[in-house]
């Protein structure tokens, strides 16, 4: 007896459900693929159906997620330091993955194009890798997802914007993956003066890919404005005071931002009075 193929939202929730790192980013890379090659007329069609995802997906044992002012503060210059920076952006990572799957889960009875599940899976699956790549530095280093203690707050903005894709779109991909288009170029010039090549092949990698997805988020914020005959601007403003909880922290990469479809009339009058740092 033939059975339906899980529908796009049921495989997100999939994803979403499950707690290791690593089996988490090999299901979420096995969706992509059949998702596109569904999209390719390749593999029998998809729904983007329904479904109820949890309002925090599964996480593994360790590590141990602590308060962000208890996540120890470890300087980079120093062999455990950098371990610590490879090990955040990977718990960083593994959050991206389960905040994609769950933009198509929690927002799929929002009537959009395709493309806009599109985007969001071809995120997740970036953000799969991304993870990997970490995964690997670290274990190179002799150590390990979960080795460390890791940032509980990581969730809180997909909690805040459950009932509001508008606001997840802002919040999420515009504000929060924005700020790693800002400090990646830091982390890569601290693995360069170390010489430590996979780690910045690595970077390198999340640094050009980051760029799409703030573009992803730019597109369809824009897009839900012009559906709704807003000023995406103002909206943006309105919605980050809302649901981020502080100012936005320059110095900004307003090259980057800009390649992704951010001006800098956007985050510039949600900033703090910090002066940006020669050369941004």
């Amino acid at each position: 007896m033939d059975t339906q193929p899980l529908s796009l939202a049921e495989r997100a929730t999939e994803v979403l459900t499950t707690a290791d790192g690593r089996a988490k980013t090999a299901l979420s890379r096995r969706h992509a693929a059949e998702w596109f090659a569904c999209r390719k007329g390749e593999a029998p069609e998809i729904a983007i159906g329904t479904a109820a995802p949890p309002m925090h997906p599964a996480r593994p044992a360790q590590p141990e997620l602590l308060h962000p002012r208890d996540v120890p503060k470890r300087k980079p210059g120093s062999e455990a330091g950098r371990i610590a920076l490879l090990h955040a952006v990977a718990h960083i990572e593994l959050n991206a993955v389960d905040l994609h799957w769950d933009i198509i889960a929690r927002f799929s009875h929002v009537p959009m194009p395709m493309g806009f599940f599109d985007d969001w899976v071809q995120a997740a699956d970036e953000e799969s890798k991304h993870f990997n790549l970490m995964c690997d530095c670290l274990e190179a280093l002799g150590s390990h997802y979960g080795a460390l203690p890791a940032h509980a707050g990581m969730w809180r903005a997909a909690e805040d914007t459950a009932d509001d894709l508008m606001g997840r779109l802002a919040v999420v991909p515009m504000v929060l993956e924005a700020r790693g288009l800002d400090v990646t170029p830091g982390m890569i010039g601290v693995f360069r003066k170390a010489g430590i090549t996979q780690a910045v092949d690595a970077l390198e990698v999340i640094y050009a890919e980051e760029v799409s997805h703030v573009a992803y988020g730019s597109k369809w914020f824009n897009f839900l404005c012009g559906r709704d005959n807003l000023d995406p601007k103002e909206v943006f403003h309105t919605l980050v005071r809302k649901y981020f909880h502080g100012p936005l922290k320059p110095p900004f990469n307003e090259e980057k931002r800009a390649d992704a479809g951010l001006p800098p009339d956007f985050y510039w009058p949600l900033a703090d009075q910090v002066k940006p740092l020669p050369g941004w």
